[in-house]
């Protein structure tokens, strides 16, 4: 994916851009340079950043020397800090056939544990780099998209059901209506639209049969691993499926992310995570039913609509009449806020999945 021409991520654009004699402020990020100690000891590296770049002990100390600086590789983290790209699910989970905890999900959930009850500067420090190393793949990543809707939803909704299936089917809908699909990436509602995104390439079929599959592993407790690998069995069935993104975090670490997203930014800070999200959700975004999380996201997302910090208003579909306006109602105090306002015509509560593209674009074109 595109990058800053400046950001060298790989290998071959380091011996691209060394190959004029000079990386002169450069950003190397995460290349392994053992084998370039020759051009490390010869090429002009004034003002390079070197972010967590193996080398040889002579180059590292002729680069220091001659004006670069240096972020070590850090020992014993199951995660790289300076990392240029986004998460794949199979990086995440590697080594699930020998349980979930082996993977590097899980390990790097512990490791944040243990140091946050710490109070370990050192690793909020690295934490802080790691989860700017996501803001900034991650926008790599969306220069490449469509307009992007995010999706949001209740984590405990269970494989399987009509609920699922009918979150599924939106994120298909909005795939094959030319908008990209981001959801919180973690399991329920954000899988279940990240798994519709992955099915739009196929037929109806593949989705009827790919949700009755999962509905076997219905929710990730009591077996994280279970959970997954029903839905590695049903990416194994259906190769190839189609792209969306996931952004979860370890701040809910016992919420494992799900395998369906195929880029996925996980954060240890939440809250950064969350505005990212729905600050990149261009084209809008559509609420499923949900409790306090997905209550707190709707608001998140109207206060910058309320007060136009990030531009015009972007549109807000709420999906359950009931859910929204009598067991949670939040639909009424969306309305309150917006009234008066440029967000007025931007925000809709339809009763059905089915309805919400249709919103979206309709919302998107309201003046």
């Amino acid at each position: 994916m595109p990058h800053s021409p400046f950001e060298i991520e790989s290998l071959a654009e380091f011996d691209a851009a060394v190959a004029s004699g000079s990386i002169s402020g450069f950003r190397v990020q995460s290349v392994d340079l053992t084998d370039r100690t020759r051009l490390l000891l010869t090429a002009d590296v004034h003002g390079a950043v070197f972010l967590g770049c193996p080398m040889a002990e002579e180059a590292a100390h002729r680069v220091q020397r001659d004006g670069a600086l240096v972020f070590p590789v850090v020992p014993d983290l199951p995660f790289d800090p300076y990392r240029g790209a986004l998460y794949t699910p199979d990086e995440l989970f590697a080594g699930l056939a020998r349980g979930y905890e082996q993977t590097p999900d899980a390990r790097s959930y512990a490791w944040f544990q243990r140091t946050r009850a710490e109070h370990d500067i050192f690793a909020a420090v690295i934490r802080g780099m790691h989860d700017e190393s996501m803001s900034n793949a991650l926008d790599e990543r969306l220069r490449a998209c469509r307009p992007v809707v995010g999706v949001m939803g209740g984590h405990a909704l269970e494989r399987g059901g009509e609920d699922y299936a009918g979150a599924a089917r939106l994120g298909r809908a909005l795939v094959r209506a030319g908008f990209d699909v981001a959801t919180g990436g973690g399991p329920g509602a954000m899988e279940a639209a990240n798994l519709g995104a992955y099915a739009a390439e196929f037929d109806d079929a593949m989705l009827d049969e790919a949700v009755r599959m999962l509905g076997k592993a219905p929710s990730f407790t009591p077996s994280v691993a279970q959970w997954a690998e029903a839905a590695f069995a049903v990416r194994e069935r259906w190769p190839g499926g189609g792209d969306s993104i996931g952004i979860p975090t370890w701040f809910y670490g016992h919420e494992p992310p799900n395998a369906f997203a195929g880029h996925i930014a996980k954060y240890f800070a939440n809250a950064l995570r969350e505005d990212g999200l729905l600050a990149r959700s261009t084209a809008g975004v559509v609420f499923l039913p949900g409790a306090a999380g997905t209550v707190q996201e709707i608001f998140d997302a109207a206060t910058p609509n309320y007060y136009g910090s990030r531009g015009e208003p972007r549109p807000m579909v709420l999906v359950g009449r009931a859910h929204w306006s009598v067991r949670l109602p939040a639909w009424q105090l969306l309305s309150a806020l917006a009234d008066g306002r440029p967000m007025a015509p931007r925000i809709a509560l339809v009763d059905a999945v089915e309805e919400a593209p249709e919103a979206l674009l309709r919302l998107g074109a309201a003046g």
